[in-house]
């Protein structure tokens, strides 16, 4: 496996892997790699002849500076797991290698089509402009045949899915696939997470509550509505000390927007445990 942390050096490895016909799987990461990440990379290994991953802690789509100085970093982890689950290239550039001082200052303007307006969108005011900022660039410089990312970031998810229809006319990313694969828990039930590392041990326990109830919830929406069911999750997680739900909200999986029903409806809740903010969703009719 080779590391790469030049842009340059990046897209000479590209042209040799296209240039032998090879096809390129893309998953890119912000580090602090987990099981999770692992099985987005098995995958990648698995359905194409070379597997890129990315590791970089994107600074742009970070509107909490705290936030963004104590996300885990270790990228010798990261590197050892990657190699031993198949993957041939690492990118782990610099931020003064990937964005111009004007690029790290100014935001990043793409057209969501309301779907940045929601959720995610609503709490963290420029979050997705850097995302998708970020991963259109790794798409022009790796020119992947498959991108891969996790369900638990779903509206994240959707906007990347939404970035690569709207170019597709113009040819920009070629026949891009984006892969989206499914939520990998720890057999407690909790949503693997980077931040995950942040929680303290008695944290984790408490935080077990966000899954619980989301699976309950299931139940609930048998014979409760959207709204009731909403609140329910809502007030059953505050419910536990330690635990404060910054918003959960049930909407269409396509659209990302409010619905009163549970038809190809997904439910997406933030919760803050301790300092540390956690994100899941559970998912309900199809």
């Amino acid at each position: 496996m080779q590391i790469i942390t030049t842009k340059k050096e990046l897209q000479c490895q590209v042209e040799a892997c296209k240039s032998q016909g090879k096809t390129i799987g893309l998953v890119p990461t912000m580090g602090a790699l987990h099981a999770g990440h692992a099985s987005l990379v098995r995958r990648a290994v698995s359905e194409n002849d070379v597997c890129f991953v990315s590791v970089f802690v994107n600074p742009t789509q970070f509107n909490n500076k705290e936030d963004l100085a104590l996300y885990p970093r270790d990228l010798q982890r990261d590197a050892e797991l990657l190699n031993t689950i198949g993957a041939q290239y690492v990118f782990a550039p610099t931020p003064e290698e990937m964005y111009t001082a004007e690029e790290m200052n100014e935001t990043f303007h793409f057209d969501f089509g309301g779907l940045d307006k929601v959720m995610e969108g609503k709490m963290r005011p420029g979050h997705f402009n850097g995302v998708v900022q970020v991963v259109s660039r790794l798409f022009y410089l790796v020119q992947p045949d498959r991108a891969y990312f996790g369900e638990k970031d779903f509206q994240q998810l959707a906007i990347i899915r939404f970035m690569v229809e709207r170019s597709a006319l113009a040819g920009t990313f070629g026949t891009l696939q984006i892969v989206g694969c499914p939520i990998v828990r720890e057999e407690s039930g909790l949503a693997l997470s980077s931040r995950n590392e942040r929680l303290t041990d008695d944290e984790k326990q408490t935080a077990l509550a966000i899954s619980r109830t989301l699976f309950e919830s299931r139940e609930w929406a048998k014979t409760q509505s959207v709204k009731e069911v909403e609140k329910r999750v809502a007030d059953t997680i505050n419910a536990v000390e330690g635990l404060e739900v910054e918003y959960y909200e049930i909407v269409d999986k396509t659209t990302l927007q409010p619905t009163d029903t549970f038809h190809n409806a997904i439910g997406c809740v933030t919760v803050y445990c301790g300092k540390v903010r956690l994100i899941d969703n559970i998912q309900y009719e199809a």
